[in-house]
């Protein structure tokens, strides 16, 4: 059954709702039974069991599941890490070394860059090793979570190696006979628009102050006042540990140690799950057929044990307080779960099985545009539907069948450039949801109130967005990957600097009317 621009609600009630009231569970919910209603043809009791059905089967999916458990252990690692002094000791020793604020926002972004492997991964690691870092220097958890976002899914999804990488050569594979997934997907790199320039922009952001948009007032406020978010009555995820003893014995190496393990662990475990170690697969090849999630798993569950060996013979903590900081730290996660299994569902409602939201969008366009103009409308086609449904993964599922047969009939010159536009719309579009879960996860990284976090990123993301779009209107008419890089760069710089000099305009013009007064 069709159900046309109807399936387009459930998405728009849930961020509106979301918005409006700053309350992102009973949004979450309410747009789920909107879906439901919908698909029951407004059957009020049909459609309250489907929506609980959706839920159960969504957080029951044995990925998800996964990553659910990886969340958990990975709360209990950070609440035993605090536990010991290891972050408390780390953030003393990291603050010598970097003097100023842009020193430590480099220094999580380029964190950042380097954990590539996964996008869940880096933003949970990386907020746990920075936050007490940016906390030093007045850093708000909102721009925390920025910086977290965009070095996660940005550069993931730019990685030779990584979780996906494999997702979209998959998906390149069986959109049409013939394709080199892997080699389409290499020539695809610098095409990708969005990834290079918000990377860019993270670094310009960094080292000139530049803040506008809601961003702007939480980091004056931090700067300021101290206060590094907006107060409010409900826990921010993943910091909820009050309950938490913290040793005066620990070291930095008791923060690094952990984290290093659970990064190699990790690693292990996705080669493992890849098939490497049976001896028939090279590295690439495993990395490509790993099951990223369960590999997860493996590395948070060993990386537990690493610090059980660790902490316990040094009487850093006895086995009771261990236990204790575990427990605590997955009870710190439930804000984290319960929206991931919200959003889950609300992109369950808008999935193929139910509305067909991605779907509808994407047929709706139909095949009779012009070559040159095609990246572009399908990087803003593939956005809408990344930010409706709150999946990357399932937009370029959804779009790459599509947009590639038609960029084969069309003109083949164009596939890389048409391929690029979809990976790079998918991720500006989950960069943006509110029910995507890897905005979700930067937000716990970061121990920010989620919707904080996607308000002041919202202005950052689509600024790059337009100059991609934009960007991609060259890669269309030339097919040249270096001049439609170059040009994108240039352009986003140009528009960066003319908000800076307004920014700066701005400011003293706030400071003269302050002193007049």
């Amino acid at each position: 059954m069709e159900f046309g621009w109807l399936s387009l609600l459930p998405p728009i009630i849930a961020i509106g709702l979301a918005i409006t009231t700053k309350e992102v569970y009973s949004s979450l919910f309410i747009g789920i039974f909107s879906g439901a209603l919908i698909y029951t043809n407004f059957n009020i009791v049909n459609a309250f069991t489907t929506s609980f059905d959706i839920i159960i089967n969504k957080a029951g999916d044995s990925w998800n599941m996964a990553i659910l458990i990886f969340l958990g252990l990975l709360g209990g690692l950070i609440a035993i890490v605090t536990a010991a002094g290891g972050s408390k000791s780390y953030g003393e020793w990291a603050s010598k070394k970097v003097k100023t604020r842009a020193g430590a926002q480099l220094a999580t972004a380029l964190l950042g860059l380097i954990i590539f492997i996964d996008d869940y991964f880096n933003s949970l690691t990386v907020g746990t090793v920075m936050k007490p870092v940016t906390d030093r220097y007045r850093i708000s958890r909102a721009k925390l979570a920025y910086l977290l976002d965009c070095t996660a899914a940005p550069i993931c999804i730019i990685a030779p190696i990584s979780s996906w990488a494999a997702a979209v050569v998959a998906n390149i594979n069986e959109s049409a006979e013939g394709l080199n997934g892997f080699n389409i997907f290499m020539q695809s790199i610098p095409y990708n628009l969005y990834a290079w320039l918000t990377i860019i922009m993270v670094v310009y952001i960094a080292l000139t102050n530049l803040e506008y948009g809601p961003m702007a007032k939480f980091e004056k406020r931090a700067i300021e006042k101290g206060q590094l978010q907006e107060e409010r009555d409900a826990v921010t995820p993943g910091d909820d540990l009050d309950n938490i003893k913290v040793s005066d014995k620990g070291k930095t190496l008791d923060l690094i140690i952990p984290i290093l393990g659970l990064i190699v662990f990790s690693i292990i475990g996705m080669l493992y799950t890849g098939g490497y170690f049976e001896g028939s697969k090279t590295i690439a090849q495993a990395f490509g057929d790993t099951d990223a999630a369960t590999s997860l798993v493996y590395g948070g569950f060993l990386a537990i044990l690493l610090t059980l060996v660790l902490f316990i013979p040094r009487r850093i903590m006895t086995f009771g307080d261990f236990m204790n900081s575990f427990v605590e730290g997955i009870k710190s996660m439930v804000p984290a779960f319960t929206i991931l299994m919200l959003a889950w569902a609300i992109g369950g409602v808008c999935g193929s099985d139910y509305l067909n939201t991605g779907g509808f969008v994407a047929t709706a366009v139909g095949d009779s545009i012009p070559a040159w103009v095609l990246p572009t409308i399908l990087f803003v086609i593939a956005g809408f539907i990344g930010f409706s449904t709150g999946t990357s993964w399932g937009t370029f599922g959804i779009l790459l069948p599509i947009a590639i047969p038609i960029a084969l009939q069309t003109n083949p010159e164009i596939l890389v450039p048409v391929v690029s536009s979809v990976l790079a719309g998918a991720v500006y579009g989950d960069h943006c949801s509110p029910i995507s879960d890897t905005t979700i996860l930067s937000s716990t990284g970061a121990s920010c109130h989620h919707l904080d976090h996607v308000a002041t990123q919202l202005p950052y993301a689509t600024t790059v967005a337009i100059v991609s779009a934009i960007g991609y209107i060259i890669a269309g008419v030339t097919q040249n990957a270096v001049l439609t890089l170059v040009f994108s760069v240039a352009l986003l710089l140009i528009v960066l600097f003319t908000l800076n000099r307004l920014y700066t305009i701005k400011q003293k013009h706030l400071s003269k009317a302050e002193l007049d007064s």
